[in-house]
């Protein structure tokens, strides 16, 4: 699992067919300080994630594991998160 801050949504009405009607959005995959490791990355989102939102993401064969093992899926998001602590700090509360 990956940590992302939802920084936008991506809009696409023509796609596979056996991609579902789902909501994608855009993230920043980050450490767990908050610094951008991979930025500008879509993720499926079936949680209604907000955009400023931080984010548990699955890659591979675990991120089409949300809707079906046969959805041409790359990204997902599983979590939406409360907090993030490290080393007795706190870097994220929602």
């Amino acid at each position: 699992m990956e940590l992302g801050k939802v920084v936008g949504q991506v809009v696409s009405t023509v796609r596979d067919p056996g991609l579902p009607n789902l909501t994608f959005l855009l993230v920043d995959v980050m450490d767990a300080q908050g610094n951008v490791t991979r930025p500008a990355q879509v993720a499926a989102d079936v949680l209604g994630a907000g955009e400023g939102e931080v984010v548990l993401l699955v890659r591979g064969s675990s991120a089409r594991m949300v809707v079906d093992a046969k959805t041409p899926l790359d990204l997902s998001v599983i979590g939406i998160v409360d907090q993030v602590c490290s080393r007795d700090r706190m870097f994220y509360k929602k």
